[in-house]
């Protein structure tokens, strides 16, 4: 192993940290703020974050750049935006305690959203299959293991599964749309159009989230102080900071190994919630949590 592919696996797996700790941020700032408020706040501090780096980026790109038709950056940030907007919505209220115990229901933890969430990478190929991509046999089986692990990680005994799992699991599919999407999107972008193109979905999300929480949600400054830590977090280390680490890392990593060492981010997730927030993962639910991360690697190493 060269010394770049060391940094860039380094960086990786520091990314991967960085994502799985925050759903520990984003389930304490539940305790203070709606989840469209924290979402709309946060992508607004990721994109936010990402203006400084594509203003370095342009100037590196000189004379010998091929930007990207700004229609094309445009329309496609808000397609992603939407999406995002889907899929973090979904996730943040699945895990947003006051609001669904308030319904009555349960809210996912931590540990078992960042696990529910990593289905994306398998949900991707069965998604591709309705634009004719083939699917490989590594794939199904990765997708047997995690439905399996998923049975045993969110349904009790009694056969019943939290709500709060539920939304967490639909947002993967949003997910997996998106990663889908950017597919379609990205071909002839180089590495400075790809990041403008995030900026304007993290905007777009924003925007919309914002929208949503003044018309759904009653937002509080002093809430929304209480929350400043969760949300920091959530804004610049999750969206900007990490984005940035894994498009630095990504130039010198196969794209295989890359997705392997990020798909620890659900490990950090059940570590972050296990520490931080005192939950407790059960046998069952830990091999639930085995089989599901296994499915998740077998469907990235055998796609």
């Amino acid at each position: 192993m060269n010394v770049r592919t060391l940094r860039a696996d380094i960086l990786l797996f520091v990314t991967a940290a960085i994502w799985g700790f925050a759903f520990v941020a984003q389930r304490v700032g539940m305790d203070h703020v709606g989840p469209l408020t924290f979402n709309g706040i946060r992508f607004a501090l990721g994109a936010a974050a990402l203006v400084p780096l594509i203003l370095r980026m342009e100037k590196s790109r000189g004379v010998t750049g091929s930007p990207a038709p700004g229609s094309r950056l445009l329309w496609g940030g808000l397609l992603l935006g939407v999406a995002l907007f889907a899929g973090a919505s979904l996730q943040q209220m699945g895990l947003a305690g006051p609001m669904l115990e308030a319904w009555g229901t349960e809210p996912s933890t931590a540990g078992k959203a960042g696990f529910i969430t990593g289905l994306y990478v398998v949900f991707v190929p069965m998604l591709g299959l309705l634009f004719r991509q083939k699917t490989g046999l590594g794939t199904w089986i990765g997708v047997s293991l995690a439905v399996a692990g998923m049975y045993l990680l969110s349904v009790s005994g009694d056969l019943t599964i939290a709500f709060g799992d539920l939304l967490v699991l639909a947002s993967a599919f949003f997910w997996a749309g998106h990663v889908l999407i950017i597919g379609w999107l990205s071909p002839g972008m180089d590495a400075v159009d790809a990041v403008k193109l995030s900026c304007v979905q993290f905007a777009a999300c924003a925007v919309l989230s914002l929208a949503g929480a003044a018309m759904t949600e009653e937002v509080v400054l002093a809430n929304v102080l209480s929350a400043a830590v969760p949300i920091l977090y959530g804004g610049i280390m999750s969206v900007g900071v990490a984005y940035t680490l894994q498009v630095v890392a990504q130039r010198n990593a196969n794209a295989a190994h890359a997705a392997v060492i990020l798909s620890l981010e659900s490990v950090f997730a059940a570590v972050g919630g296990w520490l931080l927030l005192d939950e407790f993962l059960g046998l069952r639910a830990l091999i639930g949590c085995a089989l599901m991360l296994v499915g998740m690697l077998i469907s990235q190493l055998r796609p």
